[in-house]
C-alpha cells in the first residue's frame, strides 16, 4: 500500500471515530431535550447550553481542518483532505444514528445539520450527496498523485468551489432567513440572553428548495471536471515528454 493510500485509509478511520463521537452527543442531546423523538418544532435550549453547542461544531471544524493540514502535502491535498474527512464524518454520524435510533425515517427527514453562523435545515439526504461531492473531489485527486501527476486548484476552480459552496449554503439557510422575516423574529447569537431555537416556536420545515441544493451541486461538479480535465491533459503530456 502505498504512504498516499495509507493516509487515506487512517483519515478515513479518524473521520469515522469522529462521526461516533458526534452522534453519540447526539443522541445525549435527545435523550435530554427530545426524549419522545427528535422532531419539529424544535425545543428551546437554553443559552449556556446553546453556547457550548456552537463551540463544540467550531473544535469540529477546527479538528478536520488540523487533520487536512497535518496530512497533505501541499494546498490541495489539505484541502481535499479536509473535504474527505468533513465528508466521511457527516456520512457515519447518520449511519450511527440510524444503527443506535433508527433514525432518520428516510432519507428526506428534516434535520438541523448544523448551526454556525445560524441554523442549517434541509432533508438528510442533501448533506449526503454533498458529501459524495467532497470524497469524489479527493480521490479523483489521489488517483492523479498516485500517477505522478501533480493536481492544483487554479484561480478559476476555487471560485467555482466557492461559488457553489455558497449557493448550497443559501439552499440549506433560506428557509431560516424566510421563517424569521416573515414571523418577524430576530436570528439567535452566543451571548444573548434568549434561548436558541425560541424563535423557532412553530416552525416545521415542510419544503427543501432542490433547485438551489442542485444549482451548487452542478458548480460544484463543473469545478470537478475542470480539475480533472487539466489533470488528463498534464498527464499526456507528461508522458509525452518521457517518450520523447
Amino acid at each position: 500500500m502505498t504512504p498516499l493510500k495509507k493516509t487515506i485509509l487512517y483519515l478515513t478511520l479518524f473521520s469515522i471515530a469522529m462521526g461516533f463521537m458526534e452522534s453519540a452527543v447526539v443522541i445525549y442531546l435527545r435523550e435530554l431535550y427530545y426524549p419522545g423523538g427528535f422532531k419539529f418544532p424544535l425545543v428551546p435550549i437554553p443559552p449556556h447550553i446553546a453556547l457550548i453547542e456552537f463551540l463544540r461544531e467550531a473544535a469540529t471544524l477546527i479538528m478536520l481542518v488540523t487533520i487536512g493540514i497535518l496530512s497533505g502535502k501541499n494546498t490541495t491535498q489539505r484541502f481535499c483532505f479536509f473535504l474527505f474527512c468533513f465528508a466521511v464524518w457527516d456520512i457515519f454520524y447518520y449511519v450511527f444514528l440510524k444503527i443506535f435510533l433508527d433514525w432518520p425515517e428516510s432519507l428526506l427527514t428534516p434535520d438541523i445539520l448544523f448551526l454556525i453562523p445560524v441554523p442549517w435545515v434541509g432533508p438528510d439526504i442533501a448533506p449526503c450527496i454533498a458529501s459524495c461531492t467532497m470524497i469524489l473531489l479527493t480521490l479523483m485527486v489521489v488517483y492523479h498523485h498516485e500517477k505522478n501527476i501533480p493536481v492544483s486548484i487554479n484561480r478559476k476552480e476555487w471560485m467555482l468551489l466557492i461559488i457553489g459552496t455558497l449557493v448550497m449554503i443559501t439552499s440549506f439557510t433560506r428557509d431560516y432567513f424566510n421563517y424569521i422575516s416573515q414571523n418577524n423574529r430576530s436570528a439567535w447569537s452566543p451571548g444573548v440572553e434568549n434561548k436558541l431555537f425560541a424563535e423557532f416556536l412553530d416552525y416545521i420545515p415542510l419544503t427543501f428548495n432542490w433547485s438551489i441544493f442542485l444549482t451548487g451541486e452542478l458548480i460544484l461538479l463543473s469545478a470537478i471536471f475542470f480539475l480533472g480535465k487539466r489533470s488528463v491533459i498534464a498527464g499526456k503530456q507528461s508522458r509525452q515528454q518521457v517518450i520523447s
